[in-house]
């Protein structure tokens, strides 16, 4: 940990024990993330981070999403968890084409956690340090008008963004029809700039092998120009996060 941010972490931690919480569970690079996402503001950053312990005690009293309690969402086979990418990061990839508006919008708001957070145990290796990070992939091959879900998109990009502060390394969205863009443009205007700046639409085909070399061969499934075969996140093994 580097001395510069010595001071803004022991000045977070005072902040969070005035606000009636502690960061005693948490390590330092854990507590980092809050401040990277609240550019260093300590005042900024204790808020956001005890906001996000009541939103996580609220939603996974558990500590960790089951199976069990998303059983529609899963039952789509739409989300895939590959391994990892050249830079270490795990990979994960929405087929949107197997997406359609849910009834249940808390069952999806679960969802939403499960997946980002077996995404990074997958990463951690049963062992969370605080610091991983996780490439999504968005393919929007094959959709039609009923695959369009602002809301979904939208609560996944704020659910990034208030509870899971920089654990986005790239996102990267593949086959955007054109009937789409508009409501690209809309979703966007919910996406602050810093991830926005983070997301790289593909939009011809030496972009798409940019991508595989990238992420690498080896973990891009044949579908999209590399060796691996789709692995739906529910039949990957991951160990759940400590804590």
């Amino acid at each position: 940990m580097e001395k510069s941010h010595e001071l803004e972490l022991t000045q977070m931690k005072k902040l969070v024990e005035k606000l009636g919480f502690s960061t005693e569970k948490y390590g330092d690079a854990t507590l980092m993330r809050f401040l990277i996402a609240r550019s260093m503001d300590t005042d900024k950053a204790s808020k956001m981070f005890v906001q996000w312990l009541k939103w996580r005690s609220s939603l996974v009293p558990n500590g960790f999403i089951a199976d069990s309690e998303v059983p529609e969402q899963l039952q789509a086979r739409k989300i895939f968890l590959q391994g990892f990418s050249k830079s270490g990061y795990p990979v994960m990839i929405i087929q949107g084409c197997k997406h359609f508006p849910p009834k249940d919008q808390l069952q999806f708001k679960k969802f939403v956690v499960y997946m980002l957070d077996k995404t990074i145990a997958s990463a951690a290796k049963g062992r969370e340090i605080g610091n991983e990070k996780l490439i999504g992939v968005l393919d929007f091959q094959n959709i039609t008008y009923k695959n369009v879900d602002a809301r979904a998109l939208i609560t996944g990009f704020q659910f990034l963004q208030a509870y899971f502060p920089e654990r986005l390394a790239k996102c990267y969205i593949l086959n955007m029809p054109r009937f789409f863009v508009s409501v690209w443009k809309m979703v966007s205007c919910f996406i602050e700039k810093a991830t926005l700046e983070k997301i790289v639409i593909l939009t011809n085909e030496d972009e798409k092998k940019t991508f595989v070399d990238e992420i690498g061969e080896e973990t891009v499934p044949v579908e999209y120009g590399g060796k691996a075969n789709l692995r739906a996140i529910q039949d990957v093994e991951v160990p759940h996060l400590e804590g």
